[in-house]
């Protein structure tokens, strides 16, 4: 079977050329070697996860799916993958995930930018859940299950067996994931509000991770990071919070109200602290507008609150004062100790009960941070009240 320029395959005419040396060989497992050096093992792999053989060239990709080679390779580079000159690369599956995408655009229902965004936040997202499945997921299943047995002969009829459950599980955990970003984006107020939120933002950073580095083997330090980020997803999650990235001794979570995310942050303080094999824990905080990308937050609110954990006590969360005010607005910690007091004492003299709140602020000194002039941080702390759940 060759492929001409329009993409198309025919079959071949006339006498067919002798096969180069190393093609009429065969290996053991009836394999042959392919002529550019490449692990057979390792082409069938990716035969049976692409589902399709390589056939077409970046410009034979490009002219099947009625696109330019420029756009082709925009979307390629957005996706992750590296430039592969004029090499048999691409499959059908190639070919129709860019008819589609340029189909989106000629529709005007994503402008080419947008598409570009669609390929790289896309390619990105999958690339670390590629990774972490073969590095430790795959990588233990396929330990050789009997003596003499290699891991590339037990490797393809696991991966053959998995992957349409995989697939299917991807799928659903993405419908998911989608259904509640929409239902979280449809209660925004207006059109500007859906992209610039008013949101808690958190980073919570482990206290010495650099000197931890040099005392630690690499097992044991990879065996902290993953018991880390998985406590801390498994927290912002549980409590309605929602884990934007890790970055290995630092996770970045976002929450829609400020009690939800002081509420993760005391959790993750207080279940650190628990475990011995754990060092310390710091978490700042910050509430305001935020711009959302690619599922990445950014703006002044997000730098407030990475600086706010870098001078954030052990075991300590700082806020900032507009988190802080938006906890008093709430009802969710009082405006002051005094203040709690004074309405305790009113409360018992009218023979009601007294107003409970779950959280207790304590102003520290002003001070100034790099980039964002003076601020006055919060400290965060939890009031002890018996009705807490």
């Amino acid at each position: 079977m060759t492929v001409d320029d329009s993409g198309s395959g025919t079959e071949a005419q006339g006498r067919a050329e002798p096969p180069p040396p190393s093609a009429s060989r065969e290996r053991g497992d009836g394999s042959r070697p392919p002529d550019n050096g490449e692990d057979p093992l390792a082409l069938r792999l990716e035969q049976l996860i692409l589902g399709a053989e390589r056939r077409y060239t970046p410009f034979q990709a490009a002219r099947s799916a009625s696109v330019t080679v420029e756009l082709a390779t925009r979307f390629w580079r957005a996706m992750g993958f590296a430039d592969v000159g004029q090499a048999k690369a691409f499959t059908e599956a190639d070919v129709l995930a860019l008819r589609r995408l340029a189909g989106l655009v000629e529709a005007g229902l994503l402008s080419e930018a947008m598409a570009v965004q669609v390929a790289r936040s896309t390619g990105q997202t999958t690339a670390r859940l590629a990774e972490w499945q073969i590095d430790s997921f795959l990588e233990g299943l396929t330990e050789p299950p009997e003596l003499g047995m290699t891991r590339t002969e037990v490797t393809y009829p696991i991966i053959e067996l998995l992957l349409p459950e995989l697939e299917e599980f991807l799928v659903y955990v993405w419908r998911r994931q989608l259904a509640a970003s929409a239902g979280r984006v449809l209660q925004a107020a207006d059109d500007e509000e859906m992209v610039d939120r008013r949101l808690a933002v958190a980073f919570a950073d482990l206290v010495g991770f650099t000197r931890l580095t040099r005392r630690m083997e690499e097992e044991e330090l990879g065996e902290l990071v993953e018991a880390f980020e998985t406590t801390a997803a498994d927290l912002v999650a549980a409590r309605g919070g929602r884990l934007i990235k890790t970055l290995g001794d630092e996770v970045l979570y976002a929450a829609d109200d400020a009690g939800t995310a002081a509420e993760i942050a005391l959790r993750l303080i207080e279940t650190m602290a628990n475990d011995e094999t754990m060092p310390e824990l710091r978490v700042g905080m910050a509430f305001g507008t935020v711009t959302t990308r690619m599922g990445d937050v950014f703006g002044t609110t997000v730098n407030l609150a990475s600086r706010l954990t870098s001078i954030a006590p052990r075991d300590a969360v700082l806020v900032d004062t507009a988190f802080a005010e938006e906890l008093i607005r709430t009802g969710d910690a009082p405006a002051s100790e005094a203040a709690a007091a004074e309405e305790a004492a009113e409360a018992e003299k009218e023979g009601e009960p007294p107003p409970t709140y779950r959280f207790g602020l304590q102003p520290m000194w002003q001070r100034p941070v790099r980039g964002l002039g003076v601020v006055e941080p919060w400290l965060l702390t939890r009031r002890d009240d018996p009705q807490r759940p």
